[in-house]
Parts: C-alpha cells; structure tokens; sequence
C-alpha cells in the first residue's frame, strides 16, 4: 500500500470535517473520492500531503507517516503532484517556463534537461504547440492540461486532483478527463476528488463517498454505482445519476 489513512480526523476550531476515516491505497490505483459538497473530500486529499494539518489519527505515505515530526515533508511532497480546482499557473511564466521552474529548483534539472522534460510532457498533455504561450492566451481546459503537466514535471510517484474539472466550461472538461484516463493506464496511482460520476465508473478502481466527513462506503465502480449498501449512498446518486 502507498497510502494508508488510519482513524484521520480534522477539524476546523469546534467543526469536526473529517470523522476518523480508514483506507489503503495501493500502488497504480485510480481511486475516485465522491460525495455532496462540504463532505470533506477536498479536505481529506489535502492531508495526504499535509495542505491541511491532521487534527488526530495517522496518514503513512510510501512508509512514511506524516505526522512523525522528524519527517522533512518536503521531500514527501516532492513525490506528490497535486492538481487543482484552479490553475495556480504563473501568468508572467510562458507555458514551459511554468513546467520547468519546480524540476530546476527541487529536482536540480539542468534548464535543458527541465526544458526537454517539459516539451516531452507538453506533447502527452496535447499542447506541443503552445509552450512559449503565456497562461492568459490559453482556454480553462488548455491551462489545467499545463497543470497536470506541471505536476507530471516532478515525476511523482502519487498524482492528487482536487476537482480538477469543476472550474471549465463543460466542453472543455473532456480534454482533462482524456489526459487522466491516460495517466490511469499507465499504472499512475492517483486519487481523484470529482462530480464526474461517468470518469468514476470507467477510469476508477475503487470510489470511496464520504458524507459529513464520514467515509460511509467504498468498493468498485460496479459495486457502488449498480448496489449501493448504505441507504445515505443510494439517496447520493439518485440525485445525481
């Protein structure tokens, strides 16, 4: 397992958002994160690099634990590429520039070495054209595929998106969906917070619904979407599907 999650609880002052969720991920899963807004998803993926302090309980990534104190986090995060609900690209960065600045300073690429990185990268995501655009000349859907490739650039050995089509236009969310499907059958271990219930089914290997920052169920696509068990899982999806 590359990820183990045990008892994780977060809270926000006297909120409690995550109520003592358990999980293992193992190594090349696609595991899809589902659930109503304000459930917690989002706030589940950010302490598994840490974005979000773990209140109490355990989150042990590729044999380290993350709350040992002695951990030096940035080198575990370095192994994590983390994708957003917003772009976060530099807008005074031309498109390469923005995929080669984290390998030259953390990785301590050479600018060429980073620079034929992140060509080759910008040739898998579809944009081999527009590595000297800068983000602003660039549509929703071509500025995250630069994310996900700017996260790719690091070579990490864990992929987090955090609804990662949520901000496009809906004609722009397939290109992003293509880009991850890829990723999925090339054994990246990936976790993917989403309301794309159709990318859940196909691309996942286990969903996990989380409600009211609790994990009430998880299993297969075929096992969550076609035979929910838990009565709060069914009403979910017949809102929804």
């Amino acid at each position: 397992m590359i990820i183990e999650v045990k008892d994780l609880r977060k809270s926000f002052g006297s909120n409690e958002v995550l109520t003592g969720i358990d999980c293992s991920i193992a190594e090349s899963e696609v595991v899809c994160v589902i659930g109503p807004s304000g459930s917690g998803k989002s706030t589940f993926l950010r302490c598994l690099n840490l974005l979000e302090e773990i209140t109490s309980g355990e989150v042990v990534i590729d044999g380290n634990s993350l709350t040992d104190r002695r951990l030096k986090i940035d080198g575990v995060r370095a192994e994590i590429g983390m994708v957003f609900q917003q772009f976060n690209l530099f807008p005074h960065k031309s498109v390469i520039e923005n995929i080669m600045l984290a390998p030259m300073k953390v990785r301590s690429l050479s600018q060429e070495q980073a620079r034929e990185r992140g060509r080759a990268l910008l040739k898998k995501v579809g944009l081999a054209e527009k590595e000297n655009a800068y983000p602003g000349s660039l549509s929703g859907g071509q500025q995250q595929r630069v994310a996900i490739a700017r996260a790719l650039a690091m070579e990490p050995k864990i992929m987090l998106f955090d609804e990662p089509t949520s901000a496009l236009d809906p004609e722009l969310v397939g290109e992003v969906l293509a880009v991850m499907k890829d990723l999925a059958q090339e054994g990246m271990t990936m976790v993917v917070v989403t309301h794309e219930m159709g990318f859940a089914r196909e691309v996942g290997d286990r969903v996990l619904f989380l409600d009211g920052g609790v994990l009430v169920e998880q299993g297969t696509p075929t096992e969550i979407f076609d035979n929910p068990q838990e009565s709060r899982t069914k009403n979910f999806l017949n809102k929804i599907l």
